[in-house]
C-alpha cells in the first residue's frame, strides 16, 4: 500500500511542478525545455519505485 502512495505522490508533484513551469514569465522554448527536464526526472523517478532502477 505504501508503494501505491509513494507513486500517487510522486505523480502530483510532476503536475504540481509542470503547472507551476506554465505559470513562469519565460519564454516558450524555455518552458519546453524546463518542462521535458521535468518528465525525465518525473520517470525516473517513478521507475524507481517500480524497481527498474
Amino acid at each position: 500500500m505504501s508503494l501505491i502512495i509513494s507513486i500517487l505522490i510522486t505523480f502530483l508533484i510532476i503536475v504540481l511542478v509542470l503547472y507551476l513551469v506554465d505559470r513562469l514569465p519565460i519564454d516558450r522554448k524555455a518552458k519546453q525545455i524546463v518542462r521535458v527536464i521535468v518528465i525525465i526526472i518525473g520517470v525516473l523517478s517513478l521507475l524507481k519505485y517500480i524497481a527498474v532502477f
